[in-house]
């Protein structure tokens, strides 16, 4: 049985993962916690996710599901998840992290730290778009420097970080299949007399409004042909069941940071 705990428990993401958790089979959830002053802290876990009361109450820190859990999920914040990767790693718990907009020395503290416990950290947990990371790469190898290269995401009015991980790590994607380095050739959003596009460059625009889920899209467009790769998530569910397809891989595992295609035997 994997004992598996939820951090932002009362989030959209937090309490739907904690909702499916509890509907598959060998698995158990064991707690949840929010950031502390929060209405629910101290309130029953079904407060969070419906249903009968559960005898558990959602604690205020990472600290307070420690003991029980034998795996974190995560979709909080960039910062908030390495603070809570700092205690599970010194608590030996395996962590799922979800959550987006990590800068580059976030990622390299948690490398770091996952030297002494087994992590997967994606920014998307969906089956679909890791296939579509690897079809997006094939692509760009395929098609070498023939095409000029878009990237065009949409999300919901909440979404707090722009572009999304996930249009972040399909411009890293293909920069790195053409050889190229996002951070010199990566532009975001066109305004003005920019002047003719240079064939180096790879596009990557952000769009907010309403209750879009999430929608992803790679243009390569040529001379008098294009090619698009289109994701579009209907539901949250996909991403939940995403993350806790990961927890039930990760536990055991050799300590190190792992992602989506690890889990989904894809790399």
């Amino acid at each position: 049985m994997v004992r598996a705990a939820v951090a932002g428990i009362a989030g959209r993401m937090g309490s739907r993962v904690a909702q499916i958790i509890g509907q598959t089979e060998g698995m158990e959830l064991t707690g949840g916690f929010e950031f502390p002053g929060r209405p629910l802290v101290g309130k029953d876990l079904a407060e969070a996710i419906g249903g009968s009361p559960t005898g558990k109450t959602i604690g205020g820190r990472i600290e307070d599901v420690m003991g029980d859990a034998d795996v974190i999920i995560d979709f909080t914040t960039a910062s908030s998840s390495l603070e809570h990767l700092r205690v599970a790693s010194a608590h030996g718990v395996s962590m799922v992290i979800g959550s987006t907009g990590f800068a580059r020395e976030q990622l390299d503290e948690a490398a770091g730290l996952a030297s002494a416990v087994s992590c997967v950290i994606s920014p998307n947990m969906s089956v679909g778009v890791n296939i579509m990371f690897k079809m997006a790469a094939e692509a760009a190898r395929l098609l070498g420097d023939s095409c000029d290269i878009e990237i065009v995401e949409a999300h919901h009015r909440f979404k707090k970080d722009a572009p999304s991980g996930t249009a972040m790590k399909l411009g890293q994607i293909v920069a790195e299949a053409l050889g190229r380095d996002l951070a010199q050739v990566g532009v975001y959003g066109r305004r003005g007399m920019t002047g003719e596009r240079t064939l180096p460059e790879i596009g990557i625009h952000s769009i907010r409004g309403g209750d879009i889920v999430g929608e992803h899209t790679v243009i390569f467009a040529s001379l008098g042909e294009r090619i698009e790769i289109v994701h579009r998530a209907h539901s949250r569910d996909n991403f939940a069941w995403g993350a806790i397809r990961a927890a039930n891989w990760v536990i055991g595992r050799p300590a190190g940071i792992y992602d989506m295609s690890d889990v989904l035997g894809i790399k």
